[in-house]
C-alpha cells in the first residue's frame, strides 16, 4: 500500500464510489460478500487498492496545506514543480496559535518583533503525491490556502 487505508467512516461515505470500483473489476455485490466471508485477505487488498486510488485523486488536486502548532505555522503552496513554504514562528511564550486568543493576538501583532518569517521552496521528489502525503502524515491539513495567499501578498508588498 502506498498511502494509508481509508477509515471505516471514510469508506462508508464513499460507498457508491467503492461499488463502482468493484464493478470495474467485474465484482458484483454477491461476489463481494463471498470474498469478504471466504477470502478476507483479498477483500483487504481490494480496500487497500481503492484507498490508494482515492488518495491519488485527492493528492493530485490539493494545492495548499497548513500545519499549525502552538508556536509555528507552516503554510504550503503545492505548485506544479515545487513546494513553497511560508513559515511563521511566534516567540511570545504566552501565545498558543491553536487557541482563539492566541490567533487573535497573532492577527494584531504579526509585524511585531515576537514574530519571525521564513520562506523556502523545495523541488518534489520523483513522487509528487507521496511528498504531499508525507506532509499530511506529519499533521498538515488540506486548506483553500487563504492564510498562505494573505502572507504571500504581505511578503510581496
Amino acid at each position: 500500500m502506498k498511502y494509508t487505508r481509508l477509515t471505516k467512516q471514510q469508506l462508508e461515505e464513499l460507498e457508491q464510489e467503492f461499488i463502482n470500483f468493484l464493478a470495474t473489476q467485474s465484482i458484483t455485490g454477491d461476489e463481494w460478500q463471498e470474498i469478504k466471508a471466504n477470502k478476507p485477505q483479498v477483500a483487504e487488498d481490494e480496500i487497500d487498492v481503492f484507498s490508494d486510488l482515492v488518495w491519488e485523486g485527492v493528492l493530485a488536486k490539493v494545492q495548499y496545506l497548513e500545519n499549525i502548532s502552538e508556536k509555528q505555522m507552516h503554510l504550503f503552496y503545492l505548485a506544479e514543480k515545487e513546494m513553497k513554504l511560508i513559515s511563521v514562528k511566534v516567540m511570545n511564550p504566552d501565545i498558543d496559535l491553536n487557541t482563539t486568543i492566541g490567533f487573535s493576538w497573532f492577527k494584531k501583532n504579526w509585524q511585531s518583533d515576537f514574530v519571525e518569517y521564513l520562506t523556502a521552496s523545495k523541488a518534489y521528489t520523483e513522487d509528487k503525491n507521496l511528498d504531499k502525503f508525507q506532509l499530511i502524515e506529519q499533521g498538515a491539513a488540506i486548506t483553500k490556502g487563504d492564510l498562505y495567499q494573505w502572507f504571500e501578498k504581505v511578503i510581496d508588498a
